[in-house]
């Protein structure tokens, strides 16, 4: 099947059915905030290396998250109880990404033993670019966790409607991510934002509960979710406000 090539100032992207047996459906284009809202409403992602034409992905199947199903063990229960971190929501968006691109992961972050200390390459400057500015607009958001003053985990993603578009998480410190992606949940569960789409499924997801689902139940999920009012604004200073980005 031959791959999409996508126009320049068009957003338009072909249905999620014509892309490959992978997942690749469409090559091109550039990191607007307009194609990356239509691209995550539409259940696509870019991925793609530094060097390489901007590859855009919709896999089946779909790793999805509802907050109610994270699964939270006895050592995260004794984490979060200790105290010993802090978290903030899109206090320090461009620290977070920054830190997913260059912070090496570790086996609870991966799947792959060969991957174990890499980082995640495909966040490139020009990514890293695009996605604070969707920040500045209201739609990316990020999950700082502290320890004392020092960042130690986080993630970052984009909200449209009732759906979080999960990109990226680190952590430099013992269940760093995971005290922000259960953060995550308490604010989404909170305001009424029902999914988390993991995008592609990983070892580590699928021990916080997330779990894969066919691409055309995801879809007919998001259609339904990205109609819903967004949540746009900074989500720690209390200036967020609910807005409706799709009829």
């Amino acid at each position: 099947m031959p791959i999409y090539m996508l126009k320049d100032e068009v957003y338009d992207f072909p249905s999620v059915s014509q892309s490959t047996r992978d997942g690749l459906l469409a090559i091109g284009g550039d990191l607007s905030p307009e194609r990356l809202l239509v691209a995550y409403s539409s259940g696509i992602f870019p991925w793609y290396q530094e060097g390489e034409p901007i590859l855009w992905w919709s896999l089946d199947p779909r790793m999805v998250l509802r907050p109610s199903d994270l699964k939270v063990t006895k050592s995260l229960w004794k984490t979060i109880e200790s105290n010993k971190y802090s978290c903030s929501f899109d206090a320090d968006f461009e620290g977070v990404i920054r830190a997913c691109a260059t912070v090496p992961r570790s086996d609870d972050q991966l799947e792959e033993e060969d991957d174990k200390d890499e980082p995640s390459p495909w966040i490139s400057e020009d990514m890293i670019a695009a996605y604070c500015e969707l920040h500045d607009m209201g739609f990316a958001h990020s999950v700082e966790v502290y320890q004392g003053n020092e960042l130690v985990g986080g993630l970052y993603g984009v909200s449209i409607g009732k759906v979080f578009c999960a990109e990226s998480m680190f952590h430099t410190k013992t269940d760093a991510s995971k005290f922000a992606l259960y953060n995550l949940c308490q604010f989404m569960t909170r305001n009424g934002i029902e999914l988390i789409d993991a995008q592609q499924e990983t070892a580590h997801m699928k021990r916080m509960g997330a779990a894969p689902i066919p691409r055309k139940e995801f879809m007919k999920t998001l259609k339904t979710l990205v109609k819903e009012q967004s949540l746009v604004g900074n989500w720690g200073d209390g200036s967020a406000k609910f807005m409706k980005l799709f009829s």
